[in-house]
């Protein structure tokens, strides 16, 4: 079997990507939508050039899978294109810095994580994020090393549209500025390279306009979302970060990445390894950092496993970790398909927040009276409402909440008699504080003592601003 998966590297590297698009296609059919997910389909409906939570790319790619379905699994399409293409693309990248042998074992190792599983499951702005990672770390690695004319035009672009994805995308920027300043100054009086600077200055000109015109309120937001105002180390934080690496990245593949990372000193005398090697640690480092103060979640890290997969891949070849590679793709496709058949039988305590929510959503909907205006007490809660309602009618957040994208494009009479849907029976008190009559009318126990909805019927608004 394994000979003849070797036999010919690209053509089983591309039918394992087409295996996993084909079977994540269906998979994601049977699993409900989550609540971020449901919320970057809503700005899908109402696009903008930024947005307060992040920038728009999450809602560009989805308007276009909206054409194709708009239910879960076309929503969902989006993952599975980034995802297939940056699994390509590492094989490409692991080919020019190897062999094709090698670049076969990237694609395994990436095909087998988890991280790369819950990549292809939950489009979040992580999804456009790794997709123009990747092709901007292939590109300018390509325009570095080999210098054309195409490939600096490329990496422009690319480079603009990662930084439309997600703010953390500038730390590849910081990588590449970092690799420059070490190996290669001359780079710094290549014509080329400002024109690649100018392609991306252009991409992400409309989004910096939009911030700018709202007072910088998205960038605001994203520094004080992962900041802390005393700077207090928190070593359990530390280590939550650190054991989430090993977790989503598994034990072995993780192991053996940041071990070889800081032992082997060939990445510093290698420029072509190097290069993808700042890739990794620069993110990983950054959010390290911040990880003493702020509890910062696993996918935060995902993008340095890109290059961190090609390095590996690169790794277990050069030392011949033969062993090493079976026991952890075996160990990573345990976990992986665990998760997997755990998530898709409905395990409550894994999926607590999607479960049966279109059940809730539909008995909710036998309340509904013509002219009711529909909110949900949580942003996501809202946006649920709306992503399964029939006709996807416009809902808002009915109580006092954080600020968010409903905040920015409501008016100031968006408080109306209506239904209200709530996660807790405790948020009367907050419904008491915009509307004057609040009666409680259904419960739906999804989980007993774990989460229960309520449904609230609520007139004579008290009108305020919104503003």
């Amino acid at each position: 079997m394994t000979d003849i998966l070797y036999k010919n590297p690209s053509k089983s590297a591309y039918l394992i990507i087409l295996f996993l698009a084909f079977t994540s296609t269906i998979y994601n059919a049977y699993l409900s939508i989550h609540g971020d997910e449901a919320y970057y389909w809503m700005w899908s409906h109402d696009l903008h050039t930024g947005y307060y939570d992040h920038p728009p790319m999450i809602a560009y790619m989805i308007y276009f899978t909206n054409f194709i379905s708009e239910d879960v699994w076309g929503v969902r399409l989006v993952n599975i294109f980034s995802m297939s293409i940056t699994s390509f693309y590492i094989f490409k990248l692991t080919k020019l810095l190897s062999d094709e042998k090698t670049a076969l074992n990237a694609v395994i190792i990436f095909s087998s994580v988890l991280l790369t599983h819950a990549g292809y499951i939950f489009a979040t702005p992580d999804t456009p994020l790794n997709l123009f990672w990747t092709l901007s770390l292939y590109y300018s690695y390509k325009a570095i090393f080999e210098g054309k004319l195409q490939d600096y035009i490329l990496t422009g672009l690319f480079l603009g549209l990662m930084m439309i994805s997600k703010y953390s995308s500038i730390l590849l920027v910081a990588a590449i500025v970092i690799f420059m300043l070490t190996k290669r100054r001359e780079l710094f009086l290549e014509p080329k390279m400002y024109l690649s600077i100018a392609i991306s200055l252009v991409m992400i000109t409309p989004m910096l306009y939009w911030n700018y015109q709202n007072d910088w309120i998205s960038f605001l937001f994203q520094i004080d979302h992962g900041s802390s105002d005393d700077f207090h180390i928190q070593p359990w934080l530390i280590l939550e970060f650190i054991s989430a690496q090993f977790g989503v990245y598994t034990p072995v593949f993780a192991w053996i990445l940041f071990f070889y990372l800081i032992k082997d000193r060939l990445y510093f005398r290698d420029e072509k390894l190097y290069f993808v090697a700042l890739s990794v640690s620069v993110i990983l480092l950054f959010f390290l950092y911040k990880s003493f103060y702020v509890s910062m979640a696993p996918n935060y890290g995902a993008p340095a496993y890109i290059g961190g997969t090609v390095l590996l891949a690169i790794i277990f070849s050069k030392y011949e970790l033969k062993k090493s590679f079976k026991v952890g793709l075996i160990i990573a496709l345990f976990f992986t398909i665990l998760v997997r058949i755990a998530m898709i039988t409905h395990l409550d305590e894994l999926q607590r927040f999607m479960y049966k929510t279109q059940e809730v959503v539909k008995q909710f909907s036998t309340h509904m009276r013509e002219g009711d205006k529909i909110y949900g007490a949580h942003l996501t809660t809202a946006a649920y409402l709306k992503f399964y309602l029939p006709n996807h009618p416009d809902t808002d957040v009915g109580i006092p909440s954080r600020y968010s994208y409903y905040d920015m494009v409501r008016g100031d009479d968006y408080l109306q008699d209506g239904l209200v849907l709530c996660r807790n029976n405790k948020r009367d008190k907050l419904l008491k504080q915009n509307f004057k009559n609040v009666e409680l009318i259904d419960t739906y126990v999804v989980i007993p003592d774990k989460r229960v909805f309520y449904t609230y019927r609520v007139s004579e608004p008290i009108k305020k601003s919104t503003k």
